[in-house]
């Protein structure tokens, strides 16, 4: 941490069940922070699509961690969220830190809808997450021995999950850092190919890597049963942000933290070594 004053501000974590929530969760608790899981399993339960639950989830909190599941650039997310931050403000709820995407405009209409809410806002700004290779729509893939998406010679700065908890828990618990917003990506560029040849390198496997059609991939998610507003979150993403807008490193990590970014490598050589990408057993 940067050795700013830590705070304890009960805080909400919305997605708190997902990928980055989880770990913001967990880091607070262990912090001893007061924290809610903002879900809809939890207690009281979360619903972005239910607004009467938001004030319940709400009340008695100091901060919130706001995820938008699948992401903020999909329709409808610019109102909910800003709707959010209105209530959030109108609670006693000034502290939120917004997880957004890199290089998406329709995200930034949300940054734009929070922040003119009024709140004591912190911007995290995220690439692609390595751990989707290793926690989610990939991860079966890379079981199997061959991973297919529709990406070709574009290179990304895959960010650890890990580094966008650590930076989203010092915006909400430290001195230093509203209205700062934070783009985070890894220390490199890689390709998906160069991502998977990383992975099979720390599995001792041969993973391979073939590029398809937006199409063919698109119908593969349909066909495993993909919410349809994550296809069309996943075709946006392939077709229209990757276009080498994010092909840059940025010093997100590095100014909200005081430390270098993690490494695709050593993302892939632990999660390998926990088992993430054991091969898919096979029956008879």
């Amino acid at each position: 941490m940067t050795g700013q004053t830590m705070l304890r501000p009960a805080t909400l974590v919305l997605g708190g069940t997902g990928k980055t929530g989880r770990r913001v969760a967990e880091l607070l608790i262990a912090r001893g922070v007061p924290t809610r899981i903002g879900s809809r399993s939890g207690a009281p339960p979360f619903d972005w699509d239910d607004r009467a639950t938001w004030a319940p989830a709400l009340r008695d909190m100091e901060a919130a961690y706001i995820s938008y599941f699948p992401d903020v650039a999909v329709p409808g997310a610019v109102e909910q969220v800003g709707a959010f931050a209105e209530l959030a403000l109108r609670l006693g709820v000034p502290r939120l830190v917004l997880l957004a995407g890199r290089g998406e405009p329709e995200a930034e209409l949300a940054e734009h809808s929070v922040r003119d809410s009024g709140a004591e806002l912190t911007i995290v700004r995220s690439t692609w997450f390595s751990q989707n290779f290793s926690e989610g729509y990939f991860t079966d893939q890379v079981r199997s021995g061959e991973v297919a998406l529709p990406a070709g010679a574009e290179r990304e700065p895959f960010v650890d999950v890990d580094d966008i908890a650590d930076v989203a828990v010092a915006a909400l618990t430290e001195d230093g850092h509203v209205g700062r917003l934070y783009e985070l990506t890894g220390p490199r560029l890689l390709t998906f190919a160069d991502a998977v040849a990383e992975i099979a390198s720390a599995t001792g496997r041969d993973i391979r890597y073939a590029q398809i059609s937006i199409e063919a991939y698109s119908g593969l998610l349909r066909d495993w049963g993909v919410p349809p507003a994550y296809v069309a979150l996943i075709e946006y993403l392939f077709t229209e942000v990757m276009d080498g807008r994010n092909a840059r490193l940025a010093d997100g990590v590095q100014r909200a933290l005081g430390r270098e970014p993690r490494d695709f490598a050593d993302y892939a050589r632990d999660a390998a070594a926990g088992g993430a990408w054991s091969p898919l057993a096979v029956n008879g």
